[in-house]
């Protein structure tokens, strides 16, 4: 198994809203946050939506449907989440096995499968996310002899931040078992409110040693100077910052900051250099939910051929760029882009 992923797997109830409706639940554009009791009617609003879709989502799960895709041999990755024993954990598992992903859920019969309410304006996205099942996975799971063996097979582990929430102890498990096989882990910094939330941030600052890849945006690595009190928003230098962060491992870090349209920047043991994106004329955005997530499921793809860094960034290019030309994170059958 080339590529592992461990996270929250969710079904994105995604419909095209006005701004009276991210208005109405106090949300913003652009934003990420966990639901909370004046959320809940957001769900059944949305599903009444005429024009309202139900897409396999999730950050992590994203990301390994968007690797599999471009790398087009089935069972190169794999998935671990928690889903309920239902309906939409059926449509989870059926959308994974259809773009070639092998899944290991583990199953909560008494809770039901988390949802995000993926509410699109424009081009911009706002997630609200109610977690239910995926909120309940434990390290238990991972560790069972079937699973630890994905885990100590896997070249590759990746997860989104949103996943700290979740399981510190899963991210521990496989981050320090990857550092032991000479494997490599890889960690999303996903959204501002977890690095503004202590706990939360206290498993990035755990983990980071052991993070081989960091990925995230502009806005992201700028929270993450604000709650360290590096006193700069200047991204080229926060990511040379992270990169410098003492690593636990022999293998120095990279950090990977996109930055929309502008150059993705990567700093590699405080060495910076910057990689166009595929830029698109306004009129081919469709919808920029999933371009992060597809971004690092083109670049790890590359890692998984052993391209170089400038190749696996233009692969996460390319994969964005299909995906923000489309509804949700779907994307054509087959890519037309050749390793």
């Amino acid at each position: 198994m080339a590529l592992l992923g461990m996270g929250n797997p969710l079904l994105d109830i995604s419909a095209e809203v006005g701004k009276e409706v991210l208005e109405k639940y106090k949300l913003e554009p652009g934003n990420a946050i966990l639901a909370e009791k004046e959320h809940q009617p957001l769900f059944g609003e949305l599903l009444k939506m005429p024009n309202v879709q139900l897409i396999a989502g999730g950050a992590t799960q994203n990301t390994i449907r968007v690797a599999q895709w471009m790398l087009q041999a089935p069972g190169s990755t794999a998935y671990m989440g928690c889903v309920g024993d239902d309906e939409n954990g059926a449509k989870l598992r059926a959308a994974c096995e259809a773009d070639g992903v092998k899944t290991a859920y583990m199953v909560d019969k008494a809770t039901p499968t988390g949802t995000c309410a993926t509410l699109i304006t424009g081009i911009e996205r706002s997630l609200c996310t109610n977690l239910d099942a995926a909120n309940n996975y434990k390290v238990d799971h991972c560790k069972e002899p079937e699973n630890w063996k994905v885990v100590e097979g896997a070249k590759i582990v990746y997860s989104a931040g949103f996943f700290a929430t979740v399981s510190p102890d899963a991210i521990k498990a496989a981050s320090r078992q990857k550092a032991e096989d000479g494997g490599i882990y890889c960690m999303n910094l996903s959204a501002p409110f977890l690095m503004q939330v202590p706990p939360f941030k206290a498993v990035f600052t755990d983990t980071l040693p052991y993070v081989d890849f960091l990925f995230g945006n502009e806005t992201e690595a700028r929270t993450w100077a604000e709650t360290e009190g590096w006193d700069t928003t200047d991204v080229e230098f926060i990511a040379m910052r992270l990169s410098l962060i003492p690593s636990a491992k022999a293998r120095k870090r990279t950090v990977v900051i996109t930055q929309g349209c502008e150059p993705t920047v990567v700093c590699c043991n405080g060495h910076v250099t910057k990689h166009e994106i595929k830029a698109l004329p306004k009129e081919k955005l469709v919808d920029t939910n999933g371009a992060g997530d597809a971004y690092v499921g083109g670049f790890l793809a590359g890692m998984v051929k052993g391209l170089a860094m400038a190749e696996c960034c233009k692969a996460g290019a390319y994969a964005a760029a299909e995906i923000v030309q489309r509804s949700g994170c779907t994307f054509p059958s087959k890519p037309d882009y050749k390793f």
